[in-house]
């Protein structure tokens, strides 16, 4: 039985095929909707921090980090401790 990788993105873990999946969704966003890639970097950071992450899922709300915080309008969906 594979045990989940606390504090993992899924560029760590085994998931391979959903972070292919994600990349090319990151790859088709416009300029307009997607964050600078030092914007991205150090939200995956703080992310990574974060208690609410296993295996690349935010346990707040349910999504691929590392999609998320892929786009500009977003936030870290911890209201009461929000990373970025």
């Amino acid at each position: 039985m594979k045990q989940e990788c606390k504090r993992c993105l899924l560029l760590e873990s085994a998931e391979g095929g959903m972070l292919e999946s994600i990349k090319e969704k990151i790859d088709k966003l416009s300029p307009e909707e997607k964050c600078e890639s030092e914007v991205y970097n150090e939200r995956l950071k703080k992310c990574k921090s974060c208690d609410n992450l296993i295996s690349g899922v935010c346990m707040k709300c349910g999504c691929y980090v590392e999609f998320r915080a892929a786009f500009k309008k977003q936030k870290c969906p911890n209201v009461s401790d929000r990373k970025w």
